[in-house]
């Protein structure tokens, strides 16, 4: 008797042929040229456009061309050259002295136990008190001229800047401490090899604060006891009634901050160029 033994033959795959959706990305995408001024322009001709269609009351809200003819007046007769110069030499001298000290501060603070102990509390005190209530005091201290106003803008300046650079320096891994000490680092070594580099991501998120306080701060300041400046422009503009005048000073004012926020913006990028991050 016969035996026909039968052989499965091993099944086939056969592969899906049908095309995967393609994974999107996680990223938020390639960078637009010139993205930060979509908002500015748009708000600008939604601005244009209630004008021109009467939805505005040109006594409380002029339309832009009329901003622009009080500006271009301002600046042929002199007012408005005397007054922006005016403003950046005091937002300029805060500023230095501001960055400064914040930079020196939270250095001290944060390499040495010592220096945290001293200056941390005193510097999140001084956070915990309104800068702009200080100008009573400061005006019995230093006078009413233009020393307490720079004073006044190098606090405003100097609080987020060593807050920030602060706390990057705090969390800086230890490891790395314990790899330069493996390593026989020096001190100064340690600092610019080690600390500074990551330090700077929090340093220069403080240095945009600081720079937008600083413009916040002079507002205020050039509304005391001031004879030039745009906000004394802005203030004298209030008691005429002349809202054009005081768009003009808001626009300038908008201008500097945007500037120089794009300008703190664009050396971060080149100084931190090595990381990797959303933003690029």
């Amino acid at each position: 008797m016969t035996t026909t033994t039968l052989k499965t033959a091993a099944p086939v795959v056969v592969a899906d042929e049908r095309p995967r959706a393609r994974r999107r990305g996680l990223a938020p995408g390639t960078r637009l040229p010139a993205a930060r001024l979509t908002g500015p322009l748009l708000l600008l001709v939604l601005w244009a456009a209630a004008s021109a269609a009467g939805r505005l009351d040109p006594a409380a809200i002029p339309a832009p061309w009329t901003v622009v003819e009080t500006g271009a007046r301002l600046w042929t007769d002199g007012t408005l050259t005397t007054d922006i110069l005016t403003s950046l030499q005091r937002a300029g001298s805060g500023f230095v002295i501001g960055l400064t000290a914040g930079i020196v501060l939270a250095l001290a603070s944060g390499l040495t136990r010592t220096g945290e102990a001293l200056i941390d509390g005193t510097v999140n005190l001084n956070r915990a008190i309104p800068t702009l209530g200080l100008i009573p005091l400061f005006i019995l201290w230093l006078g009413i001229g233009e020393t307490f106003k720079i004073a006044i803008i190098a606090i405003v300046v100097y609080i987020p800047i060593y807050l920030n650079t602060h706390a990057a320096l705090s969390g800086i891994d230890h490891r790395f401490v314990e790899l330069a000490e493996v390593q026989g680092l020096s001190k100064l070594r340690f600092i610019r090899e080690i600390v500074i580099p990551g330090a700077l991501p929090g340093f220069f998120v403080g240095l945009r604060l600081g720079v937008t306080g600083s413009w916040l701060g002079l507002v205020v300041l050039e509304q005391i006891n001031a004879t030039s400046g745009l906000g004394y422009m802005m203030f004298q503009a209030q008691n005429y009634g002349q809202s054009d005048v005081i768009l003009v000073g808001l626009v300038v004012y908008g201008i500097f901050g945007l500037v120089s926020d794009s300008t703190v913006r664009l050396i971060e990028r080149r100084v931190l160029s090595w990381r990797r991050t959303l933003s690029n």
